[in-house]
């Protein structure tokens, strides 16, 4: 049993300052572009012929809606975008129209909705396994802290046949008559069941009542982390604000091909799939699948690496420099960030304090601080030099406009993630004498 003296759950300051070090390379450009292609040839479709069945309004619902906030929730929804878009390509699904079309015609048209079917049943595969070693990896973490005797075991057997259970009831759905939408509506439902589980075992409540009285020498710790780390406000919060937006995009992404898709082929008979149409259709489905497997390459490499517990004083010391008043910005290579201090009253002080948060390698930023007189004039107060931290002050010898800059057009690669606080701290007034 690994030891948890001294350690606490992760928090959100400590995930903020972890997530630092690991910025996400942001999506292509083409992503946002032809989702919006997608989206008005989705457009045109509908204009001429409105939605006439349940389904589709209800799809048309969706893609209106803006993406589920949680991660997992996203995962779980491009599964299901991904398995629609797929039944859609399969050749017994296409429109007559599209079966009938002249033999050259079909066969170009079959060769290129045969490529997409296979990459996104590719990226599929990617996207289980990412999830598959995901909840592998909390489970297996958790049951290292717990006292390895009889209680793992009966966590382990529980936990399996609860899977067994699960696995059960989708196929018992699926044999019914299950449609692809109803089968994922239940997935996310276990996934929530999931949730409560493991908040379950730090409450001792629910399927692990019987077990209560088998918890005594389990670390309180590891309790603590299974009640707190799916809360709304918790520590996954601050994972959701990093790496959501991209995600969020590629959700609506591959939804938006889904959507032209299922109109185009519901409308076919009055209007056909152009090439210029199929052309953009596997554009989508390229960058698609390229930039998600891309996002959950690099997703599971953070949350393999992200540790649960943490020692006190390090949380401790992250809660104090969250609530410091000092911010954080990343000063992108070749560029600079300004800030601008108006200046009221001569001998004010002008006061900074910064420092790089740094990774594996050693950097250093370039600082210098500048005055504009009323004329637009500027007037360099203190010269350019590299950093990797200062703190100093600047008394003043005129009012007006005062610029601090920080200075990365010496990097040709690497981005400076910049902490810093400035004020200006206008003349303290003497006494008056009596």
């Amino acid at each position: 049993m690994a030891s948890t003296e001294g350690l606490v759950p992760i928090t959100r300051a400590f995930l903020s300052s972890y997530y630092d070090k690991h910025p996400f390379t942001p999506l292509s450009p083409h992503v946002s572009l032809l989702s919006s292609q997608l989206r008005t040839m989705a457009t045109d479709l509908l204009t001429n012929h409105p939605p006439t069945t349940h389904p589709e309004t209800t799809l048309i619902n969706e893609a209106n809606t803006q993406p589920p906030h949680k991660i997992d929730e996203n995962m779980w929804k491009n599964r299901e975008h991904i398995e629609e878009t797929i039944f859609l390509l399969e050749g017994s699904n296409w429109p007559e129209g599209l079966k009938q079309q002249s033999a050259t015609d079909n066969v170009e048209f079959s060769i290129v909705l045969g490529k997409l079917q296979d990459k996104l049943r590719h990226t599929l595969k990617s996207l289980e396994s990412f999830q598959i070693k995901n909840a592998d990896h909390v489970f297996n973490t958790v049951m290292t802290y717990l006292p390895q005797d009889f209680r793992g075991t009966l966590l382990r057997q529980q936990r399996e046949r609860s899977e067994r259970n699960k696995q059960a009831e989708v196929d018992a759905l699926v044999n019914s008559g299950g449609s692809i939408r109803d089968r994922y509506a239940l997935l996310w439902k276990q996934q929530m069941d999931r949730r409560r589980q493991l908040a379950q075992l730090g409450s001792a409540t629910g399927v692990y009542k019987t077990l209560v009285k088998y918890l005594v020498g389990v670390p309180e710790v590891l309790l603590d982390f299974t009640r707190q780390i799916n809360d709304d406000d918790g520590p996954m919060e601050e994972q959701r604000h990093r790496y959501g937006p991209p995600l969020y995009s590629l959700t609506s992404m591959i939804l938006s091909v889904r959507f032209f898709l299922s109109l185009s082929w519901a409308r076919y008979g009055s209007k056909k799939l152009k090439r210029e149409q199929l052309a953009v259709l596997e554009q989508a489905v390229d960058v698609y699948t390229m930039e998600f497997e891309r996002f959950i390459s690099f997703i599971s490499g953070v949350f393999a690496n992200s540790p649960f517990f943490i020692p006190a004083d390090v949380a401790g010391a992250m809660e104090v420099r969250k609530n410091d008043d000092y911010k954080e910005i990343s000063v992108p290579a070749g560029k600079t960030f300004e800030v601008i201090l108006s200046v009221d009253s001569v001998n004010s002080y002008i006061a900074w304090d910064f420092s790089l948060v740094q990774g594996k390698i050693n950097m250093d930023i370039g600082f210098s601080l500048e005055f504009a007189n009323p004329t637009g004039e500027k007037i360099l107060m203190l010269p350019y030099r590299r950093y990797e931290s200062d703190q100093g002050n600047f008394c003043t010898l005129m009012a007006g406009s005062y610029k601090l800059i920080w200075d990365n057009t010496h990097s040709t690669f690497f981005r400076k993630v910049l902490r810093y606080k400035v004020d200006c701290i206008p003349p303290v007034a003497e006494p008056a004498q009596d």
